[in-house]
């Protein structure tokens, strides 16, 4: 009698759910953000940190260890405080101000059926356009003798002057060259340049909204304030969150604005447009005091960081509607 053979068992293959499998390609494809953000985010910050912890020197070997003592600057250096009050001053300007004209600007963009497309690139397109180029623009329209705002104003003087009324005429203003003028004029063109990213993700929000909602409000007889007051800002409200923490990051970075509209990289007139990211490329890169700047460079990184942490935890706050 001949021995039975055993039959090969089949190898069993690991077969995957598809949930499995979507997890597996998310995070292979996340893999490539983090490594961008390791590589070119994280190790520059780190890099920094360990910087300013020395005075600086072409050989590493000749860079004296300084401790905390660059921080210790920080806190009798009156032009840093000066960069810090107007950086300031530009989130408390840009940032609100951007937020209610986007809205504004898109709640009535979303109630236009034709040419909607049309005002929306018009909208957008000058946050597509290079900073600098930007900034050189507006700082020939800024001119005292020659820009386009003052010749309006002369024009305008002029037009009532014909007709007796000097009370409505307005003298040429010094704009850009003038220290209390100076920091609301950059505001100025940041929010231009800026707000039609407010608008698109505005605009998207509201057209996020079910109309079955504002439906069964007017059934109740609710106005168009009630309306927006109570279905649209609640709705809108993680839309509001993202762009309140990226337009205070970006206002808080401010740098491209400041360098060009002036035509100089001195942040004038006498300080008044001076920012911390400014002020850093000066220490840097002018007085060659790197241990210094990156010092700069990590008070700056703790602004930030504290203030996206206390907006979070505002925005994350459950609302009941």
């Amino acid at each position: 009698m001949q021995p039975r053979l055993e039959q090969p068992r089949p190898r069993r293959r690991l077969r995957l759910t598809l949930a499995s499998r979507e997890a597996l390609w998310a995070y292979a494809f996340l893999l490539i953000p983090l490594a961008f953000y390791l590589v070119l985010r994280i190790y520059p910050a780190i890099q920094s940190l360990w910087l300013s912890l020395f005075s600086w020197h072409v050989d590493p070997a000749q860079r004296e260890f300084q401790g905390l003592g660059y921080y210790r600057d920080l806190l009798t250096d009156s032009k840093l405080h000066r960069a810090l009050l107007n950086t300031l001053l530009y989130t408390l300007i840009i940032v609100p101000v951007q937020l209610i004209l986007g809205l504004v600007i898109a709640q009535l963009l979303n109630a236009v059926t034709v040419l909607r497309g049309l005002f929306r690139a018009i909208y957008f397109a000058p946050y597509v356009t290079p900073a600098v180029a930007v900034a050189w623009v507006w700082g020939w329209m800024y001119s005292v003798n020659f820009g386009v705002f003052n010749n309006m104003l002369i024009e305008w003087s002029i037009f009532w002057e014909e007709r007796g009324i000097t009370w409505l005429t307005i003298d040429p203003q010094p704009f850009l060259s003038s220290p209390d003028q100076a920091l609301v004029s950059v505001a100025v063109v940041v929010i231009w340049q800026q707000l039609g990213f407010q608008v698109i993700i505005f605009l998207a929000g509201l057209q996020g909204i079910p109309s079955m909602f504002y439906e069964a409000a007017k059934i109740d007889g609710a106005g168009g304030w009630a309306l927006f007051r109570h279905i649209t800002l609640p709705l809108l409200r993680p839309v509001i969150a993202f762009l309140v923490i990226i337009s205070t990051i970006y206002a808080l970075q401010l740098f491209d604005q400041v360098v060009n509209i002036n035509f100089t990289d001195q942040g004038g007139p006498v300080s008044s447009t001076l920012t911390i990211a400014l002020y850093m490329y000066q220490e840097a890169f002018f007085s060659f005091r790197f241990g210094y700047a990156a010092a700069v460079t990590v008070l700056l990184f703790v602004i930030i960081l504290v203030i996206t942490l206390i907006q979070l935890r505002f925005f994350s706050r459950r609302l009941e509607y």
